[in-house]
């Protein structure tokens, strides 16, 4: 059986804290996401519990009458504990050396691992369409398990919010941008 994997990386938000909003542009990006896959089957919606990746899925579950699951799992990656200046040069960094750490950070390699877990549980059950609410570095991580050509380079390029469809049937994956 086919299966289809939606994962949204969340929209604008007004900053990085859990707690954080989304801004008032990324609540009309909501909406283009209701838009955006209105005409997708959607089974179930999984998301991160950081308060812009709920909000930024709330109306399409809304107009779907589909309830959100929260999974700690797909919450942001912490890169180190501490504020780094040069965190994107660290960023960079840990897509090449996946076990690389900073300051009581998580390893690229324990947050890949993670997010593929939980979609390894949605490939387990029924369900043939779900879409998961996740963060741009552990998308980015997801991804890269699956084409590990994927790095630092393309996490730059996503946008807030982006789509990717990732498609499951007899042991194969493919990978296809599909948010314009």
């Amino acid at each position: 059986m086919e299966k289809k994997v939606y994962v949204i990386r969340h929209c604008e938000a007004e900053g990085q804290p859990r707690e954080a909003q989304l801004t008032e542009r990324g609540m009309q990006q909501a909406k283009e996401l209701v838009e955006f896959l209105a005409g997708v089957k959607i089974d179930k919606i999984i998301s991160s519990p950081f308060r812009r990746a709920v909000q930024s899925i709330e109306p399409l579950a809304f107009s779907k009458k589909i309830r959100i699951e929260v999974d700690e799992r797909l919450s942001e990656r912490i890169l180190s504990t501490k504020a780094l200046g040069d965190w994107q040069e660290k960023l960079e960094t840990s897509f090449v050396d996946l076990e690389v750490k900073f300051d009581s950070g998580e390893s690229s390699a324990e947050a890949m691992d993670r997010i593929v877990s939980v979609v390894k549980e949605v490939l387990a059950v029924e369900t043939e369409n779900t879409l998961i609410v996740t963060h741009g570095n552990l998308m980015s991580l997801l991804l890269k398990y699956f084409q590990p050509d994927f790095g630092f380079e393309e996490w730059k390029n996503l946008s807030n919010p982006d789509v990717y469809l990732l498609t499951f049937c007899n042991q194969n994956v493919s990978i296809k941008r599909v948010w314009e």
